[in-house]
């Protein structure tokens, strides 16, 4: 901050990565946005590369402009930021500026019924900015960027004795938390299972065991990945390449089953797995997806009175709660860090993403060094 004065110095230009046609990134300026009522501007710090980022950089969707595809547009994509606030919008007292804060994605529109009883990343103007829908790196401008504009509702202050790396993987948890708290209803005591060891699988095995979820088995095809989980609260670990998963789940819970699946891999047979993990009467929740259609087992499904729902993002201010318990240092997120680029090498740090070069998780790009 500026000495003597109350703001801090904003340029009227900023370098943000803009996207073309199909993955097609071009670094470019753009004029640093100006925050409005209940608005502030973020200087970004740092930003995580995010699975569906790469999904929006190939098919455009979930990301949509007016009801359109966001290509070429002069679209910014990046939504797993933290940052420090910068400027205040008319009427903003909730922020202060200096404050150290972490982002979700999502603000909605605020008039749909969706929104209006907090499913907010299920808002039915979806992707209409004209309607009032707001979500950085999906609908408005994101965070491959140094500034954004982001609304109050999606922000939470961090501590200062927590870094910035460790801060940009707080929407990751939340997603894991809004899966297994409000949609699952998770309580201490139930056992859980997670497929896939990717980012949220791995938070998902975090959070689940901070709300005291007992056991948590977590499975996957990677020994690095699994030891990973380990270290994150993990019971127990089991490899596909070595024990079928249904027979596992029985093994470790004495044949009873878990009462929760969280399903992170999208592997075509996952949902019929995760039904025979499951204990009557017992929930599924998809936070992944295959990429063709799978057959599923429904018989199975109603028989045994397994519910089974899918997740979009962080809804619930479900990132609140993450961030309080990363924040009380319930586990440690950044486990699942494993990689970091500038700003200027944002289409590397995706590519590591999307290739898993060195078997890259969670891969950072640490925009600011220095305050």
């Amino acid at each position: 901050m500026t000495a003597g004065t109350n703001q801090y110095p904003i340029p009227p230009t900023m370098k943000a990565w803009v996207l073309g046609n199909p993955d097609e990134l071009s670094l470019a300026e753009k004029p640093v946005p100006e925050p409005g009522p209940a608005e502030v501007l973020v200087r970004i710090d740092a930003i995580a590369v995010c699975a569906t980022d790469i999904e929006i950089l190939k098919h455009g969707l979930p990301a949509l402009i007016e009801g359109e595809l966001p290509f070429n547009k002069g679209f910014t994509p990046g939504h797993e930021y933290m940052g420090t606030v910068v400027k205040l919008g008319p009427s903003v007292d909730e922020f202060a500026l200096g404050d150290r804060i972490a982002v979700e994605v999502h603000a909605g529109c605020g008039r749909c019924s969706r929104c209006r009883e907090g499913m907010y990343t299920s808002c039915l103007n979806y992707g209409y900015r004209s309607k009032g829908h707001r979500a950085n790196g999906f609908s408005t401008d994101g965070g491959f960027a140094e500034y954004a504009v982001n609304n109050v509702n999606t922000m939470v202050h961090i501590p200062d004795d927590m870094p910035d790396a460790e801060a940009t993987l707080i929407v990751t948890a939340g997603t894991a938390m809004y899966g297994l708290d409000v949609m699952g209803g998770i309580i201490a005591g139930e056992g859980v299972a997670v497929i896939g060891p990717g980012p949220i699988g791995l938070m998902g095995v975090a959070v689940a065991k901070a709300l005291g979820a007992q056991p948590v088995i977590l499975t996957g095809t990677r020994d690095g990945r699994l030891a990973m989980g380990t270290r994150l609260g993990a019971d127990a670990v089991v490899n596909l390449n070595r024990e079928d998963p249904v027979a596992a789940v029985a093994r470790i819970t004495g044949g009873k089953g878990v009462q929760y699946v969280l399903e992170c891999s999208g592997a075509p047979n996952a949902l019929n797995e995760a039904a025979r993990m499951v204990n009557r009467g017992g929930r599924i929740c998809l936070a992944a997806f295959p990429g063709d259609p799978v057959p599923v087992d429904l018989a199975y499904i109603v028989r045994n009175n397994i519910y089974v729902f899918g997740i979009r993002g962080e809804g619930k201010s479900a990132t609140h709660r993450a961030a309080a318990l990363m924040a009380q240092k319930r586990f440690d997120a950044t486990i699942i860090h494993t990689h970091t680029f500038p700003l200027t090498e944002v289409p590397t740090a995706i590519r590591y993403a999307s290739e898993r070069i060195e078997d890259a998780i969670k891969v950072v790009v640490q925009i600011r060094t220095s305050v």
